[in-house]
């Protein structure tokens, strides 16, 4: 079965760009749309991952309110701030937890911004699913970033 949603922001936004470490150019936008246009842009391993992320998410958290800004999906709840979002490295994916401090395990990796943490995602690693769907559970429930 084919998203028409998908297929016409595929058919709209053309072949992207990819910028450095593989990460999609995708023009910013609101809703499922681009973040589905930048999964799909995503080089590689990273784009099953990043339908796997975004798979999580959803089904943790079905009310999330999803965007992509500055070449990135972002993940939110409506009137509170965004919550995580993702990036493409060239050798893994950066999963970012904007307020990961407050999360119960912390995320693995540490910021310079002493409220974010990182998850990073490398190919051939799995997504402790239940790990992962309690931060996004956890960062849903609190006040997130607001640009």
């Amino acid at each position: 079965m084919v998203d028409k949603t998908t297929e016409g922001a595929a058919k709209t936004l053309g072949a992207p760009k990819l910028l450095s470490g593989g990460n999609p150019q995708i023009p910013k936008g609101d809703g499922d749309a681009p973040v589905q246009a930048y999964i799909a842009a995503m080089p590689g391993w990273k784009s099953q991952a990043g339908r796997e992320v975004d798979t999580l998410i959803e089904r943790t958290f079905p009310e999330v309110r999803k965007a992509v800004k500055w070449n990135s999906p972002f993940y939110g709840v409506e009137g509170k701030g965004w919550f995580l979002s993702f990036h493409c490295f060239d050798k893994y994916i950066k999963v970012a937890f904007f307020k990961g401090a407050a999360l119960d395990p912390l995320p693995p990796v540490a910021s310079k911004d002493p409220n974010t943490r990182y998850l990073h995602i490398h190919e051939g690693e799995g997504i402790d699913e239940g790990v992962f769907a309690g931060w996004v559970r956890q960062a849903s429930e609190i006040p997130g970033w607001v640009p």
